[in-house]
């Protein structure tokens, strides 16, 4: 039992932090790339705001409630990530973190549940049915969250680091890493085939 449960929290882990889907690690770090150690509670309530949409969706596509199309999945994906870091990109030094809590707010959801659909077809190969699904969904949902904290963190940290030592201002350090972002999408989104 502990194996399991040990087993389905550490895939949701690796299935973050995993640098071949960099996709999560790409939202991860512009959508905490505006926070500071003393914003902690906003970034955790974004961060889990993506777990429960993750686990809904997965949740309804597992049981069959809804059903995806991949290639608009892997379409939206890129898309949401690219309006956040756009965001970023346009409102740094303009706004105080608290008054963009509403669109990072919407998009961590809306992002959990796209991102959610796109992880269909892996869970379901992954899924141990001597536990049962929805058993095996809410620790994958742990472990999703556990490396979601862990990537937050480490861009919290390098920001300060950055801020600090290195005398980087707030605002370039967020327009820097979100532009960088950008460009690591714009082929992403050039090279999908929901067009082709």
């Amino acid at each position: 039992m502990l194996d399991n449960f040990w087993f389905n929290v550490r895939y949701g882990i690796d299935h973050i932090l995993n640098v071949y889907a960099y996709h999560h690690l790409l939202f991860l770090i512009v959508l905490s790339v505006p926070f500071l150690f003393k914003d902690w509670k906003r970034l955790l309530l974004l961060v889990s705001l993506f777990t429960l949409g993750h686990t809904l969706s997965l949740l309804m596509a597992v049981y069959g409630i809804i059903k995806v199309n991949l290639k608009l999945i892997d379409f939206l994906i890129p898309l949401i990530i690219l309006v956040v870091a756009l965001y970023n990109v346009f409102t740094a030094g303009k706004k105080a973190t608290s008054e963009k809590i509403g669109i990072l707010f919407l998009s961590s959801l809306f992002f959990g549940l796209v991102h959610g659909l796109g992880f269909v077809g892996l869970f379901s190969k992954h899924i141990n049915q001597t536990i049962g699904k929805l058993v095996a969904l809410l620790e994958l949902a742990l472990g999703i969250e556990l490396g979601q904290l862990i990537a937050a963190f480490i861009v919290v940290f390098l920001g300060f680091l950055c801020q600090t030592i290195f005398r980087f201002s707030k605002r370039d350090w967020v327009v820097v890493l979100s532009a960088v972002v950008v460009g690591v999408l714009i082929p992403m989104l050039i090279n999908n085939g929901l067009f082709a």
